[in-house]
């Protein structure tokens, strides 16, 4: 009998059984701390965004919040409608702008049953009409369009095609008998154009929404809308697909704690505008000197 090879197998073995010990404690230490972490401590969160100004600002701002919390956030640039279908669909968490009771209201009624409405607004002074630049004096109503058409060319400036105040555009256009055609392009496109007409100082019609940083770059001033088919006061809402509040239960808490008013957006989009080409760093910045109001969604 080898007892030499014998004892070379013997330790062999108890090798193996040494290191297999090590492999099972080293994972159960790992499984441990991970199921002391909370549920809502990790995650990918997906927030639907639209290229309008507060929009962007309210986005970078949650994703800088829920970053700072150990969640991954990603973006789905889609307007309007496709936001709300994969919100229905499951394929979207959080829709961050929904204008009622009157820009989205169409969409609210085809997807209320299909996605979480929140109750209360987060901003509670929107405002949404055609606006012309403040020097043209003699053109202070939607009623006063038709007669001077031929300035405008017969054209209303829009933007996305999608938004709910397009929709609601065209139903101004239908209410009030305008001869007039609204020309879908992009937000950008839209408020270029506006910069370079005020700046010519041409005629120009164009649907606008308060609260937008172009009321405070050049003047401009909401046409009377006698037929309130533009509605008045818009509050703006948040919506998150179903069961989103069951399986992120403290970010759907922060969410609903949401608010701001005219002077927070309105320092929240000029941080956001003067880090255009990184709209994170606005948003940081703004969450650096607005800790306690973040303190408070956060109970």
């Amino acid at each position: 009998m080898n007892f030499k090879r014998i004892g070379q197998l013997f330790l062999i073995t108890t090798l193996i059984f040494v290191l297999a010990a090590c492999g099972s404690t080293s994972e159960g230490v790992d499984s441990d701390s991970s199921s002391d972490e909370s549920k809502d401590s990790k995650g990918t969160i997906t927030i639907g965004q639209i290229n309008w100004p507060e929009n962007i600002a309210v986005t970078n701002l949650w994703k800088t919040i829920l970053e700072d919390k150990g969640y991954n956030v990603e973006f789905k640039l889609l307007e309007m409608g496709p936001q709300m279908a994969a919100l229905a669909s499951g394929d979207l968490d959080i829709a961050p702008e929904i204008w009622l009771p009157v820009q989205d209201k169409s969409y609210y009624e085809q997807f209320k049953d299909q996605a979480n409405f929140f109750e209360e607004p987060w901003y509670e002074n929107g405002r949404v009409g055609l606006a012309v630049p403040t020097y043209m004096e003699d053109i202070n109503s939607i009623e006063d369009l038709n007669k001077n058409k031929d300035k405008f060319n017969g054209e209303i400036i829009g933007f996305e095609s999608g938004a709910g105040t397009m929709l609601v555009t065209q139903d101004v256009i239908d209410e009030y008998g305008l001869e007039y055609e609204l020309t879908a392009s992009s937000t950008a496109a839209m408020i270029s154009s506006i910069k370079k007409a005020v700046k010519d100082e041409e005629p120009i019609v164009a649907p606008l929404w308060k609260p937008h940083y172009i009321f405070s770059e050049v003047d401009l001033k909401f046409l009377e809308d006698p037929k309130k088919t533009f509605g008045e006061v818009e509050k703006i809402y948040m919506a998150t697909r179903d069961e989103f509040d069951t399986e992120h239960e403290k970010v759907s808490k922060w969410l609903t704690n949401f608010k701001l008013d005219d002077e927070q957006l309105g320092d929240l989009m000029i941080n956001i505008q003067e880090n255009e080409d990184n709209p994170i760093e606005g948003a940081q910045k703004w969450v650096e000197e607005n800790q306690d109001v973040i303190d408070k969604w956060m109970k």
